[in-house]
């Protein structure tokens, strides 16, 4: 019991976010990692962003630290696994991110050839991230998928996963072009080298700037 009370306080604390009722009337979800999660609290995250740029409601289930393949039951119903933080509803839009937790977590982002194959296959038909996004427009929804957030070109602690990331987002890519519906929002351009502007102070996450510029790129997306 002092476990699940744990797993409770520490989804509370990294942000599993807002619920989903039947009486939302919001039309827009975003799911993910820390790139969407982090600032929640602070009222500055990627869909707070998005909320002012859009003038409408948009709701919010992403987590710090979620990867797709996670899975402990209790804590991946939590939120961190991806695909768990899906609640189906009337959703116009799903706004989401994802996998690099899975690379740098699951293998340190060295000889993952065979993680990245299991998150999405080379030609972007299969894998987890095609068959949420698969099952996501199933239900109706447009996808918008956030792609990999480059580092500043100076030390990181994941500055070893760049290939991996670029990989990453060529295979989201792939997808994308399946499906009309599908959108993939590269941020290969967003970080201007050697620019630590739009990152946290560990290198690793985004900054309040970079969440707000996500933000406003995913709602010129959806406003268009």
């Amino acid at each position: 019991m002092t476990r699940l009370f744990s797993f409770v306080a520490l989804a509370l604390l990294l942000g599993c976010t807002e619920p989903v009722s039947r009486d939302d009337n919001s039309r827009i979800l975003v799911l993910g990692d820390s790139l969407m999660a982090i600032y929640g609290m602070q009222g500055k995250s990627v869909a707070h962003a998005m909320e002012e740029r859009l003038a409408q409601p948009v709701t919010d289930r992403s987590v710090m630290g979620a990867r797709y393949l996670y899975r402990l039951p209790i804590s991946g119903s939590m939120g961190f696994n991806i695909t768990k933080q899906y609640r189906s509803g009337d959703w116009d839009w799903v706004v989401l991110n994802g996998g690099g937790n899975d690379l740098w977590f699951g293998c340190g982002c060295g000889a993952c050839t065979r993680k990245m194959d299991k998150l999405i296959s080379p030609d972007g038909r299969r894998g987890a991230i095609p068959g949420f996004v698969g099952r996501l427009r199933g239900e109706g929804a447009q996808v918008i998928y956030v792609g990999y957030l480059r580092t500043p070109g100076v030390t990181s602690p994941i500055e070893g996963c760049a290939d991996e990331g670029n990989e990453l987002d060529r295979r989201v890519a792939r997808l994308a072009a399946l499906d009309a519906g599908v959108h993939f929002l590269s941020l290969a351009d967003l970080v201007p080298p050697g620019d630590r502007s739009y990152h946290a102070l560990d290198l690793i996450h985004p900054s309040a700037k970079a969440s707000a510029e996500i933000g406003r790129r995913i709602a010129e997306i959806i406003g268009k």
